[in-house]
């Protein structure tokens, strides 16, 4: 936050440290996945307000060689819905291991949101797109961090994994060049329609 970040999304690592959980209950800046079980510490929608302008923000998780949670696309539609009575702008983040649920999850909701972008893969995509409801789309934006190793873990405990079977604590990897990947959407405020979207891809960087 301190670096101007606005909102977080996350994913299927959230609750891993327990001495984090407590504080999701008192943030409206930071969403877990909406459709874990209600009982899950905070929230899975929220909204910003940035340029005077509202933004609902949607946190989902795909069910495909992932932990066990609810029906994603039931609970999109709800809470997409929800959002949209208060603003036409609709960001959702659907953090999934399969790329066709993700792509689905759009087809699903396009026209009912601004933007649906993908997470969790580390891996970015190159099928940036405007679906014709008019929502922007990409199946991964990718991983901001570390260019060497294994998707940003350290390579030593991934490799020995592979090879031997072990399971390893996996480690960040600490030293070389890293990344940086995003998406840009511009949205028609008023229709909520997505009008672009750019995907950046930075290496190289110390």
């Amino acid at each position: 936050f301190d670096t101007g970040v606005d909102f977080l999304t996350s994913g299927n690592h959230i609750f891993d440290k327990k001495d984090f959980r407590p504080y999701l209950e008192t943030t409206d800046r930071i969403l877990r996945p909406a459709n874990y079980p209600p009982t899950a510490p905070g929230r899975g929608s929220g909204f910003l307000t940035k340029n005077g302008v509202k933004i609902g923000v949607l946190n989902l998780m795909g069910r495909t060689f992932m932990p066990p949670v609810d029906d994603p696309f039931r609970c999109a539609k709800e809470l997409a819905q929800e959002l949209r009575r208060h603003t036409p702008v609709v960001v959702v983040d659907m953090h999934a291991e399969a790329t066709s649920e993700k792509i689905a999850m759009a087809r699903f909701l396009d026209g009912e949101v601004s933007a649906v972008y993908g997470t969790h893969t580390h891996v970015q995509t190159a099928d940036e797109q405007i679906l014709l409801g008019g929502t922007a789309y990409i199946t991964d934006v990718g991983m901001t961090g570390p260019t060497q190793g294994v998707i940003g873990m350290d390579q030593a405990a991934v490799l020995e994994r592979f090879l031997s079977g072990l399971s390893e604590r996996f480690n960040v990897q600490k030293e070389g060049p890293k990344q940086f990947c995003a998406v840009v959407v511009t949205v028609d405020a008023q229709s909520g329609r997505a009008t672009d979207i750019k995907r950046i891809f930075q290496r190289g960087l110390p």
